[in-house]
């Protein structure tokens, strides 16, 4: 999400960017219940702390070419940083390639639970933003929530789940993101968009953000996920795996 009156990442100053750090360590303040949690500054942050958040996967890190490129690490690293609940299942990323990126996450394949999560921390999000500042979210009535990179224009939603898929991999990894294309699917490595493919653990989310629903989303990815792992499971025996 991005907040009315501050600039996107690729223009943003510098203190427009610090200004939306500021809100938001304030706004987080007010979450309660199972979105209660601590906000932790990339500037001057302890060395243990910063490690146990790279060993968890939930640091983002400078170094994105395409990032970078674009302007988008200029004074690296003020005015970023990370919230997480106690759980370490929601997640607010300050300014990293948008101002805000809004995460729910856990292990296992309760994606209603995780879906419900992240519904009641945007809420928070947005209400207590709008109460600390008078700010609303950016919101195009054509073209949806506005963000840095034009492939997320619309819900700016990514839907993903890590799953297993060693037929596929076998039957070639190509083939696979031909499949996944036609599934209107997005498969990647799980380092991240440009982290390369590892193993034959993926990270499938829906492709697709503008002319959908939340929930048709979601759903897409479910559906998709699910066809992809039967199809594995016949290419296991195909390959005597």
């Amino acid at each position: 999400r991005s907040i009315d009156g501050f600039g996107l990442s690729p223009g943003i100053t510098k203190e427009q960017r610090v200004g939306v750090e500021k809100l938001m360590a304030n706004a987080v303040q007010t979450f309660s219940g199972e979105l209660a949690g601590k906000y932790y500054p990339l500037a001057g942050m302890q060395e243990s702390i910063r490690q146990q958040l790279v060993d968890d996967h939930f640091l983002f890190v400078s170094g994105d070419r395409n990032l970078t490129v674009a302007g988008m690490e200029r004074d690296w690293p003020e005015g970023r940083g990370i919230f997480h609940n106690e759980k370490k299942t929601f997640l607010i990323w300050v300014n990293e390639e948008d101002q805000l990126r809004i995460i729910s996450m856990q292990m296992g394949g309760d994606v209603r639970g995780v879906f419900e999560r992240l519904a009641k921390g945007i809420k928070a999000v947005g209400d207590s933003v709008k109460q600390e500042s008078g700010k609303d979210f950016c919101l195009d009535a054509k073209y949806g929530y506005i963000h840095s990179c034009p492939t997320n224009l619309g819900t700016g939603m990514r839907a993903s789940v890590h799953v297993d898929l060693p037929g596929w991999t076998q039957h070639g990894v190509a083939k696979l993101q031909a499949r996944c294309e036609e599934l209107h699917l997005q498969p990647r490595g799980t380092r991240g968009e440009s982290g390369g493919q590892t193993g034959f653990t993926y990270d499938i989310s829906n492709k697709h953000r503008l002319g959908y629903s939340e929930v048709q989303l979601v759903q897409k990815m479910i559906d998709g996920v699910n066809t992809l792992w039967k199809e594995d499971q016949e290419f296991q025996k195909k390959y005597n795996m």
